[in-house]
């Protein structure tokens, strides 16, 4: 189904305008690639914060995918949308690095330090609420990121590009590299497992 015809401009604004920026990126124009950066690393660090969890340094993580982004520009395709394309790079960095840490569990897989998570906050987060509410809010919040992390990472993975990122089932699919069919079906067991961990927040 086709987005309202309120939002459709918008968004076909978005998809222009990130075509533009990653054909000059190919050209090597440093000043598209930091107006990239600007617009996507926030969104890149928190998708990779909620896939991959505490243990990993999502902002580390995310400049390596612009770093990648830079390197692997010629191979982007406009029919794709750029959002997709860089969650779908944010995705298999951080698989590869899981890969390494298992293969070299010596690696520190130490939670990074807590002031590292405050940039993923709303801008109307819990620290703009009445203290009883921010305190609510802030154990729900971290309710929900401990239940994910207990989910398979693909089950998290779609769960966290349909809920907190609005990627379509076609875009998950790319991204995972599945069926659209197995991305419902991940979603459906996903959604199954956070009701029962989070049994005790619902009504």
């Amino acid at each position: 189904m086709p987005p309202p015809a309120d939002i459709q401009p918008e968004l076909e604004d978005t998809r222009l305008r990130d075509a533009d920026w990653m054909r000059r990126v190919q050209t090597g124009d440093t000043e598209a690639f930091r107006a990239l950066i600007l617009a996507y690393q926030n969104r890149v660090a928190a998708a990779l914060a909620r896939m991959a969890g505490p243990a990993f340094d999502p902002e580390e993580l995310a400049h390596e995918v612009f770093v990648r982004v830079w390197k692997s520009a010629h191979r982007y395709e406009p029919s794709a949308r750029l959002a997709t394309w860089l969650l779908t790079i944010a995705r298999n960095l951080f698989l590869n690095e899981l890969r390494y840490r298992t293969r070299h569990p010596t690696v520190s897989m130490d939670a990074p330090a807590e002031e590292g998570h405050s940039s993923l906050e709303s801008p109307a987060g819990p620290a703009s609420l009445h203290p009883d509410v921010a305190l609510i809010e802030r154990e729900l919040h971290e309710a929900i990121d401990a239940a994910l992390q207990k989910l398979p990472e693909n089950q998290r993975t779609a769960m966290v590009l349909r809920r907190y990122e609005d990627l379509s089932y076609e875009e998950i699919a790319a991204v995972l590299g599945v069926s659209v069919g197995s991305v419902k079906s991940l979603l459906f067991r996903a959604r199954t497992t956070l009701r029962e961990l989070l049994a005790e927040y619902l009504p």
